[in-house]
């Protein structure tokens, strides 16, 4: 744990610089029961917890929840302009590509009042281009946890999410942005990835 409990008590948020472990993947990866893994733990020694997930990720309402069904109460919010975390030890922020530029000085903030900071996100775009804010996040990480998940079409090692729109795989020129589960998305592995209509094929 970073930030150890001293008897039952918390050390002072700022003491210390913060930390931030970014958790990142394609769909289906597993990203949101991780959190909520890492999540437990500090909840089991008492630490003050917060997650932030943005109102354009409509899915599950007000609740972070995994694909197994765990789940945790989160914070909904329009913007980076809407994270706070100033009561609470750790922050969670879900699915960060969609915050946009605007989150990085929001986390910058973060740190250096010494929490400990999670992020989670798709690396990459159903394009399969680096998705947002989500590199420069990538780098900024103490801790970086990449994960994978298993190809939809043949079983392999997928690291892309494939974009499917009434059953076929969406073009290059679909919206960036589509939010929905397994009726629109499928991990794939890059060589079953497709992307009819990128530029240069």
């Amino acid at each position: 744990m970073l930030f150890p409990v001293d008897s039952g008590k918390e050390e002072a948020v700022g003491a210390r610089a913060g930390r931030l472990h970014v958790i990142a993947g394609c769909m289906s990866s597993g990203k949101t029961g991780e959190l909520i893994r890492l999540l437990s733990r500090h909840a089991v020694t008492g630490e003050s917890i917060v997650i932030y997930k943005h109102s354009v990720d409509s899915r599950d309402g007000c609740k972070a929840r995994s694909r197994l069904g765990t789940e945790m109460e989160a914070r909904v919010v329009d913007g980076p302009e809407g994270i706070d975390g100033s009561d609470c030890r750790v922050v969670a922020i879900e699915e960060a590509q969609f915050f946009g530029d605007g989150l990085v000085p929001v986390v910058r903030r973060l740190l250096a009042e010494g929490r400990l900071v999670y992020v989670t996100g798709l690396n990459q775009d159903f394009r399969g281009e680096p998705f947002g804010v989500m590199p420069t996040l990538m780098a900024l990480a103490d801790e970086l946890s990449l994960l994978t998940a298993i190809c939809q079409k043949c079983h392999g090692i997928a690291t892309r999410t494939q974009r499917i729109i009434d059953g076929r795989p969406a073009p290059w020129d679909s919206p960036l942005i589509l939010v929905g589960g397994a009726d629109y998305y499928e991990a794939r592995c890059p060589d079953c990835h497709e992307v009819p209509g990128r530029p240069g094929e």
